[in-house]
This record gives structure tokens, C-alpha cells and sequence, in this order.
């Protein structure tokens, strides 16, 4: 049976506005492009194109040959996750657009996969090119495209290298799904090479966990940073100032157990029934672990090699990880002090009137840096560029004799016009612009605020910058709910609705760890045990 490859996506310049879909047909096996598509379709949002990129895209896979298999690659999350069935669809013109797509092909033909925007350069250059075509009032034309220059016939590797930005938990999950399927179609040799004995019983989803290089040095269970106060934390139902309820398409989690090395089983791990799937599943590990050894693709072939049982190999999920990565660049995200605003519970972002720490917070702060100071660990600190977070820092920065650095990247979210409102009195003055916000991560605030998603795509931007400028070190950086929940969420892997399930109290401490192999370990949540008494 063939195996087609699709890449699809689309986008708006305006959010709504003109916008245009790419999709590319590639053979799973050569790598060949097949087919192109692409079309200007009007004033529309970037969801939209998206999801009309990826109908055309699988249409054009079923006129190839309907008896194909199916796997769909795009860098939106939101279509990715919901065509898969792990979150809701609310919208009704999100709704329309992916009973159409899942009416293309049979389901079980179709499997779906997020990958980074970087590897899906050329449905984006065929999307640009159809909202080029349409700016010239044209229709896109095959003849004249040059999206797939370069990408005609594509190398594959055997096992994908680490990619993603770092702390990017998504892109390594979805590396390791690609490395697994194709083990699947190793060859026989390659397969063999991996060794007969079959020490392990793994299930097909472990093994992808095994191959995922999501770990840190240090186990994934352990709640502290060697920089944080202590390793208590608390995550609690927010407030609604700060996280309000109701965002949409929320996802259904599962776990999935993981089986350690050398047959030792971790707590609730897979049987190991000698079946004809398990035997299976045993050959698709030891697939990825040949195939790593030949090409020495790092945690991802050692993780490989671990789930085979193969001795002298730490596994680099959860409690180990490849020996030469070196000390993580440490973020301590530090929120600032109370402020006047803060018990009243209003929106106090970045476009408002900048107030200075309360009484309360600049207790809250003197507190917090009397923490830092019995630790000793911080080594800089960073401050967004507001008075609040300024003022807190230097509390710290007084306490360590260290100077404090402005860093515009840390600032706070830009609410618009609801700065210095409630949650309740925006509900009532702009209901369906907050309808809007929680429900889309592209909505902005009325009167032309920033949006979830422009403050994601600025915080990892910010993230990228320090991880290369702080590598090994210990940082602290004093910020805001948005961006603290921000970097935490992009660490996970998590959804843009995440934002509103987290608390983040003024003048908590939370922590993530960055390593060189591009991923994170998210280390504390909301610690506050510094401001008892």
C-alpha cells in the first residue's frame, strides 16, 4: 500500500483578511513531490486557511490513489490536535471545515502530526504565493510557483535529528513519533543488527516515549530548582483576573506507562504477554535503536537502545539523559510584587498606568530576596521594563549585589482598553470581544491589544536569545503572569487554553531548565512558601 506524505497551511495577512492555503503531496517512500496546490480564497482567518489547505491537500492525495495512506503534516497545533479528536471543536465554521476534511478519506487511512513552521517551508511558500497572486487580483498558477524549488525530491534520514526550539515539547514528541513509524520499514538487516534478545515487552506509544529526547539530567519528578526557594508549589483554581475560565477546545489527556532498561518496569508499566503485537512492538524499539546507531542521532538513539534493554545506556526520558549535555540554562521566573491593582483583581498589562509595588509587595519583595540570598544560586537577573517588575528586582539585586538588566522581551501583555478593568466589568462593557479572546489565541483585547498568540511568538523569541546568551547559568527573571505562564507552556508542549488552568500569585517563583539538546524540564509552579510567615 502506498504512503503519501501531505504538508499543508495557510494564512491571513490581517486575521481576518486576504489569505490563501498551500498544500504538497509528497511519496513517503522517495520523498518525490507529487502534487501542489494552492488558492487564494478571499478575507479569511489564518484557522481557516489552514483547514482549507489541509482539505486540498487531502483531496489531492485521494486523486493520486484513494487507497493510500495518509500521514498529514502541518505547524498548527489547533487543526493537528482537533483533527485528531484530542480537542473540542466550538467554532461552527471550524466545525464545517473538519467534517469536510475527515469526509475526504477514511479516518483509519489518515493519521495527523505537528511539525515545527520550519519544516513546513514549502506548503508555507505555496500559501504566500496564492495571497501574493491574490493581491494582484490573479489566482495562483502552478506553472509560475517556485515554492518547491529545493524540495522536489527530499532526503529522508533515518532517524530525525533534535529540532525545535528549545524547550519546544511538542516538536521533540513529534521527532520521536517519526523516528518510530519508521522503524517500522528498517530494513531486515538493520533490524537484525539491533540484537535478538527480546529483554523488553514495549507498546507501540512507549516506545515513541522512549525515542523522545524530553529529558533532563536530573529525574522528572523532582520539584526543585537548585535556584528556586523551596520546593513547594501550589496550582490552584485562578482568579479571574489573571486566568478566566471558559476557553474552548480544551484537551482530553491520557498516560501512557514507560518501561525502563534492562526490563526493569517503571510503576504501572505495559505487560510483557509474548503476543504477536508485542512482538511487534519489541521490533519496532530495536528498529530505532539500529537505525540511531548508524546515524548516532544522540538522546533519541540512546533512548532507543535503552528500551531494547541494551546494557550501559542510560534512558533519556524522565530520569536520565545522554552524559554530554552539560548544565541547562536555568530560568527563574520570579512574578513581581502586588500592586494597587492586584487584590482588586484588573487587568494591568503593559498599556496602562505601570503602577509601583503596594506596601504588601514591596514586603512580598524584600521577602522573596531574602529567599535568593540564603540559596546563593542566582547568577544575573533580568527585568521587564515596567515599574513593578523594576522595583522588585532591585529588592533582589540589593540582596545579592548583583545589577539588574531591562529586558523589553519580559514585558507584560497589552490588554487594551480593558487596562484597569475587572473580568466582571469587561464581561459587561465588551462581551463578545472577551467571548472572542478566550476562545482564540489570535483574538486581541479591544482596542487593538496584543494576543495570546503574539505574546507566545515573543516570549519564545526572548526564550531563544537567553538560552544562547545564559547557557549553563542561573538566571532570574522578573516578570509577569502572561509571560511566566507563557514560558511554562511552551516547555510543556501545552495548548494555548492552558494559559487560563494555571495560578500564578504575585511574587511566585517558578522555574524551567533548558538543556543543549533543545529541551526543557519544567521544575516549579507558583512556589509561595518564601512569603509565610
Amino acid at each position: 500500500m502506498r504512503e503519501f506524505i501531505v504538508e499543508a497551511d495557510g494564512g491571513s495577512r490581517g486575521n481576518p483578511g486576504p489569505a490563501g492555503y498551500g498544500s504538497v503531496v509528497i511519496d513517503a517512500a522517495t520523498g518525490e513531490t507529487l502534487a501542489e496546490r494552492a488558492e487564494y480564497i478571499g478575507v479569511a482567518t489564518n484557522n481557516v486557511a489552514e483547514y482549507r489547505g489541509l482539505v486540498a491537500g487531502l483531496r489531492a492525495a485521494r486523486e493520486l490513489d484513494p487507497s493510500a495512506t495518509v500521514r498529514v503534516r502541518m505547524d498548527s497545533k489547533l487543526v493537528v490536535e482537533q483533527m485528531s479528536g484530542r480537542w473540542k471543536i466550538k467554532h461552527p465554521d471550524m466545525k464545517s471545515l473538519a467534517a469536510e476534511a475527515a469526509r475526504v478519506l477514511p479516518a483509519a487511512q489518515v493519521t495527523y502530526e505537528w511539525i515545527p513552521r520550519e519544516r513546513n517551508k514549502h506548503a508555507d511558500r505555496l500559501a504566500n504565493e496564492a495571497m501574493d497572486a491574490g493581491k494582484r487580483g490573479e489566482q495562483w498558477d502552478a506553472s509560475a510557483s517556485r515554492a518547491g524549488l529545493g524540495a522536489r525530491v527530499r532526503e529522508t534520514p533515518a532517524v530525525p535529528e533534535p529540532g525545535g526550539p528549545p524547550g519546544d515539547a511538542a516538536a521533540g514528541a513529534a521527532k520521536a513519533r517519526e523516528a518510530l513509524s519508521r522503524s517500522h520499514r528498517a530494513p531486515a538487516a538493520a533490524r537484525a543488527s539491533a540484537g535478538t534478545q527480546d529483554q523488553v515487552a514495549v507498546s507501540a506509544p512507549a516506545a515513541a516515549a522512549a525515542a523522545a529526547p524530553t529529558s533532563a539530567p536530573a529525574p522528572a519528578t523532582t520539584p526543585t530548582s537548585a535556584a528556586a526557594p523551596a520546593p513547594t508549589s501550589a496550582t490552584s483554581a485562578p482568579a479571574a483576573a489573571q486566568a478566566p475560565s471558559g476557553a474552548e477546545d480544551a484537551p482530553a489527556t491520557s498516560a501512557t506507562p514507560v518501561v525502563g532498561a534492562a526490563g526493569g518496569h517503571a510503576a504501572g508499566s505495559v505487560g510483557d504477554e509474548d503476543t504477536t503485537k508485542t512482538r511487534a512492538d519489541r521490533r519496532a524499539a530495536r528498529g530505532v535503536a539500529a537505525q540511531a546507531a548508524v546515524t548516532g542521532a544522540g538522546p533519541a538513539s540512546d533512548a532507543g537502545r535503552a528500551a531494547e534493554g541494551r546494557p550501559g545506556v542510560t534512558p533519556s526520558v524522565g530520569w536520565g539523559a545522554a552524559p554530554d549535555l552539560g548544565a541547562p540554562a536555568t530560568f527563574v521566573l520570579l512574578r513581581h510584587g502586588e500592586t494597587p491593582l492586584t487584590p482588586q483583581k484588573r487587568f494591568s498589562g503593559s498599556g496602562g498606568t505601570d503602577p509601583s509595588l503596594s506596601d504588601v509587595g514591596r514586603e512580598q519583595a524584600e521577602r522573596v530576596a531574602a529567599a535568593f540570598a540564603r540559596r546563593g544560586t542566582i547568577q544575573h537577573i533580568l527585568a521587564s521594563p515596567l515599574a513593578r517588575t523594576r522595583e522588585t528586582a532591585g529588592a533582589v539585586a540589593a540582596r545579592l549585589g548583583l545589577e539588574v538588566t531591562v529586558e523589553d522581551g519580559l514585558i507584560e501583555t497589552d490588554f487594551g482598553a480593558w487596562e484597569g478593568l475587572t473580568f466582571g466589568e469587561v464581561r459587561e462593557r465588551h462581551p463578545e470581544d472577551l467571548n472572542a479572546w478566550l476562545a482564540d489565541p489570535e483574538a486581541e483585547p479591544t482596542g487593538g491589544g496584543e494576543s495570546f498568540a503574539a505574546t507566545a511568538t515573543r516570549i519564545a523569541a526572548t526564550r531563544d536569545r537567553l538560552v544562547a546568551r545564559y547557557a549553563g547559568r542561573t538566571v532570574l527573571l522578573v516578570t509577569h503572569v502572561t509571560p511566566i505562564k507563557t514560558f511554562v507552556r511552551l516547555a510543556l508542549g501545552a495548548p494555548p487554553e492552558s494559559l487560563f488552568r494555571m495560578e500564578l500569585s504575585a511574587a511566585s517563583v517558578s522555574a524551567v531548565a533548558y538543556y543543549a539538546d533543545g529541551n526543557a524540564s519544567v521544575r516549579l509552579l507558583n512556589d509561595t512558601s518564601h512569603l509565610r510567615p
